[in-house]
């Protein structure tokens, strides 16, 4: 787990877990104190985790230690001042204006990040906040499998310390399941249906494509871009959100999955939890 120190919600959540758990200090990382709990190992970075590149190689390396997973602690900002937990994976469709590479993925954690949101769920019950997904956006860019949970979405929502104690107890009482791996596909920012769907059935998704990224007028790189997302996702299943395309387009779109050896699932060929 990353804090980062020039960003108030994480420093936050890091107090929080400080106060929930046992911790010990594990090492230095880059003149800051490293501590772990259980098999969860926690870094502090001064700087903004979004350009916190390679950070699970170079923490792999000063602590001789295997980094499965990485999770950034951070806050979330939006216009709408809408007051949401969130948890995503990261990486850029198009344009790397805030972080990691141009067109490049960085590997997803369908188990965790569902377990996360699930978690999440609970954990924040009688609070006043949305709990949801959002599609893959920014960086940093890493080779290990990678997620953000976040507290938003402005200035009165990033100092709740009932959110942060909440997203504190989520990351200790999350439980990985063995459920089939998917990708979203289509929808907004803040993915309802697959939020939806995540809470009610066993599936983790991974990398999430919305609607605003996809270009259907160009099969060719939309086709670049779900290969992208099922490879880094580690599946080759995809979840439509038909409602938010023509029957046409998700037509289109099921044809694309289908040539490149993936199959569409939906609600029905999925377990209830």
């Amino acid at each position: 787990m990353v804090c980062s120190l020039a960003d108030t919600v994480s420093v936050n959540i890091k107090d929080a877990l400080l106060s929930q758990a046992p911790w010990s200090e594990e090492g230095e990382f880059e003149g800051h104190p490293v501590l772990r709990s259980g098999d969860m190992v926690m870094a502090t970075v001064p700087g903004l985790h979004i350009f916190a590149d390679d950070i699970d190689q170079r923490v792999s390396d000063a602590l001789s230690v295997k980094v499965d997973e990485v999770v950034f602690m951070s806050r979330h900002k939006a216009a709408s001042g809408q007051r949401s937990l969130t948890v995503h994976p990261i990486g850029n469709w198009r344009k790397a204006d805030y972080g990691g590479r141009e067109g490049e993925l960085v590997p997803a954690a369908p188990g965790l990040m569902t377990a996360l949101l699930r978690s999440l769920k609970a954990a924040a019950s009688g609070l006043d906040f949305d709990v949801v997904f959002e599609v893959t956006h920014h960086g940093p860019r890493l080779a290990s499998p990678t997620l953000f949970i976040e507290i938003g979405s402005n200035e009165a929502s990033w100092g709740d310390k009932d959110a942060a104690r909440a997203l504190a107890r989520a990351l200790l009482e999350a439980r990985v399941e063995d459920h089939p791996k998917a990708i979203g596909i289509g929808g907004g920012h803040y993915a309802p249906r697959f939020t939806e769907v995540s809470l009610a059935k066993k599936v983790s998704f991974g990398h999430m494509l919305p609607g605003y990224a996809m270009d259907l007028n160009d099969p060719a790189s939309l086709s670049a871009m779900i290969g992208k997302a099922l490879r880094s996702t580690g599946t080759d299943l995809a979840y439509l959100h038909k409602k938010s395309m023509k029957r046409s387009e998700a037509s289109m779109v099921a044809s694309l999955v289908a040539d490149l050896g993936g199959r569409v699932i939906d609600s029905s060929d999925l377990q209830d939890l």
